[in-house]
């Protein structure tokens, strides 16, 4: 049996490679008998198409299994005696994994790009963080899913190397910025579109500590176990959040885009503005005035009318690859 997969598996690769073959979504294995340091490993892989590869992880640090979507480069294989670098892209609250491929041109717009895209699972409002859970720690520990386990899963068995970029939309946004200033130099570079950026921003339009408690709590989770009361464990929240962190990204070239919450040019005639995006830009707007206070080597993109949804952050998507795709280290496009 193991004989005969292995040479499924080989006859795969080599017809990825020739980009003859759309691999069925029903050819599924366990993955690459790798492990994280703590025990993490790949328990399902299936392939959706030729470039597309669903990962499912036995993660410790969640507690159970969480999925990952890899975009593989051209020539990519299996076991290959090399490496490539490699992209993150993380989702809004509320949505999944799924959400970058299903909603944008992402798969299309990256085909000639020699990176590995990766779009993990992070909770419908995990807020990427390894949550307090009133001082206990413990699941879900997503800071800990996405940067250590899923990190040396890709590294010990699918090819990703050690230069990084990472970009997120929404509550994605926070989490690539947060993911960049608590680990000085494991990115090369990040962006945020419409991003959760001032975790503790309270003005006439936003009370951001209070939106995001009410985001947790709809979902069905302790809205204090992420990380704590606002006032009583305000470290904490400091800890997590972009405005605060902003002098650890003093070395990071950072993207920041917003819209005002105006109807935009991808809205209908008429529509009402979008409450949600205009206060997320008072947000923006703080995280950018300290961000260049501390110089942070920042480009920005708050282009005005625009509203909390996909065809602005697929165009913020491409108005940002090439500060990406340097920090890949990959030809600028």
């Amino acid at each position: 049996m193991r004989s005969f997969r292995s040479l499924v598996a080989l006859l795969v690769t080599a017809m990825l490679i020739a980009g003859s073959f759309t691999v069925p979504a029903a050819f599924a294995d366990a993955g690459p008998a790798v492990r994280a340091d703590d025990g993490a490993r790949v328990v399902a892989q299936t392939w959706v198409d030729s470039r597309t590869l669903d990962l499912t992880v036995d993660s410790p640090a969640l507690g159970t299994t969480a999925k990952a979507r890899l975009l593989v480069p051209a020539g990519w294989s299996m076991g290959a005696h090399r490496s490539w670098p490699i992209l993150y892209l993380l989702h809004g609250c509320c949505d999944s994994y799924l959400s970058w491929t299903r909603s944008t041109d992402v798969a299309a717009f990256t085909a000639k790009t020699p990176a590995l895209v990766v779009m993990p699972e992070g909770g419908p409002a995990g807020f990427y963080s390894n949550w307090w859970n009133h001082g206990e720690r413990g699941a879900p520990a997503w800071e800990t899913f996405h940067l250590t386990e899923l990190r040396q899963l890709l590294e010990r068995g699918y090819g990703a190397g050690t230069r990084r970029v990472i970009a997120g939309l929404s509550m994605g946004g926070f989490g690539a910025l947060s993911y960049a200033a608590r680990h000085p130099g494991m990115f090369r570079a990040a962006a945020s579109y419409s991003g959760v950026i001032d975790t503790t921003y309270v003005d006439a339009k936003i009370n951001s500590p209070q939106v995001i408690m009410q985001i947790v709590g709809a979902t069905g989770a302790d809205p204090s176990a992420l990380w704590g009361d606002p006032d009583r464990q305000a470290a904490i929240w400091a800890a997590h959040n972009p405005t605060d962190l902003v002098p650890l990204l003093r070395f990071t070239p950072t993207f920041v885009s917003c819209g005002n919450g105006q109807p935009g040019p991808y809205e209908p005639p008429n529509a009402s503005p979008d409450p949600l995006e205009g206060g997320l830009y008072q947000e923006n707007l703080a995280f950018i005035t300290r961000a260049k206070v501390f110089g942070v080597p920042l480009t920005t993109d708050l282009y005005g009318p625009g509203i909390h949804n996909w065809p602005y952050w697929q165009r913020e998507l491409h108005r940002s690859f090439p500060l990406l795709e340097k920090g890949l280290g990959v030809p600028v496009t």
